[in-house]
């Protein structure tokens, strides 16, 4: 577990009172998707209105118009890779539905011991997913609900874990300025636990004895997903620099500023602020900072976008600078068709 354990320290908030940490696992979980909300420092659950939203908020799904797609990679560090795919599709006027796949994996890491501490010549791999279906729509004009239903596994050597969890999240728009609120529960479900072959183990219970060798099995603790609460709120400052309740869809100039309170049930509370301005509904430059991150908290990112006749396509990458270790990029493409 050395390699799996490691990878997820980074993605944990601030470890100084170790009041939570440890507490969950399938870590892979909390690591953000797509590089439009990634660039915002993860400030994104009020204003995720496209692909992505399956993972930030499920109801924001419902602001997509005609069917959508987008496929985000991250190039995680210590050579591990966070990948995402998803499509929508409109169900009547109202509702949407939406298959996401969200993947981690670490290729293979040769096995090394004390007296081969080049390699033995074998190797381990680590590889997780989760298969998500999400269904959104619109209660009245205002307010939208959503809801995911997850299929998780967790895939260590031989080992592997696997269960089902939930996510539901609503979104209200005001008439203020373009302000929404949202607010996001995720990873609700049971306890997973670790089974497989190198759990097996042959021996006698008492070696003095004369008896055959019996067939044991280790057992393994049963853990809990990374429950995950978000808060959101975001508004158009553009409009309120100009005296407007809302800004025409091709306005030359856009700046959104959001932020978001997150608690989770095995890292203390954090924070974020994000910003992203928009000129001519063709650029878009984004910023973010997480308070009460241990290892990450600048974020930033920029995105073209191309709307034609019945087609939309956007090109996104972020990049968020981790303490001691380097840099995490993301990169995502997204289409719609009408």
């Amino acid at each position: 577990r050395y390699w799996r354990d490691w990878s997820s320290d980074v993605c944990s908030s601030d470890l100084g009172d170790f009041k939570k940490v440890g507490a969950a696992g399938a870590q892979f979980l909390k690591i953000g998707v797509g590089a439009r909300g990634t660039g915002m420092a993860g400030a994104y659950g009020s204003l995720a209105n496209d692909v992505t939203a399956m993972y930030w908020n499920p109801a924001g799904i419902a602001d997509i118009n005609g069917m959508a797609a987008n496929i985000s990679y991250t190039q995680w560090f210590a050579g591990f890779s966070h990948n995402f795919a998803g499509l929508v599709l409109p169900v009547g006027d109202s509702y949407r539905l939406g298959i996401s796949l969200t993947s981690f994996s670490s290729g293979e890491i040769p096995i090394t011991t004390l007296e081969k501490a080049e390699g033995t010549g074998a190797s381990y791999s680590i590889s997780d997913f989760a298969l998500g279906a999400s269904f959104a729509g619109y209660i009245t004009n205002e307010f939208a609900f959503g809801l995911t239903f997850k299929y998780i596994q967790n895939s260590f050597a031989s080992l592997g874990s696997n269960g089902v969890a939930f996510d539901v999240g609503t979104v209200y728009k005001t008439d203020f300025k373009d302000t929404r609120l949202s607010f996001s529960i995720s990873n609700l479900g049971g306890q997973q636990a670790y089974s497989g072959a190198d759990l097996n183990r042959q021996g006698k219970l008492i070696n003095e004895l004369s008896s055959s060798p019996l067939d044991q099995q280790l057992l393994t603790n049963p853990f809990n997903l990374p429950l995950i609460f978000r808060a959101g709120a975001s508004t158009d400052v553009t409009a309120i620099i100009q005296g407007v309740d809302k800004l025409d869809a091709d306005a030359d100039h856009r700046l959104i500023a959001s932020a978001q309170f997150e608690t989770l049930s095995d890292t203390p509370e954090m924070f974020s602020v994000g910003a992203e301005y928009t000129w001519n509904n063709l650029l878009s430059i984004r910023g973010g900072y997480k308070l009460g991150h241990d290892s990450f908290t600048f974020a930033g990112g920029i995105g073209f976008k191309y709307v034609g006749e019945g087609f939309d396509g956007q090109i996104d990458y972020s990049v968020n600078p981790v303490k001691n270790i380097g840099l995490v990029n993301r990169l995502s493409i997204g289409m719609r068709l009408e």
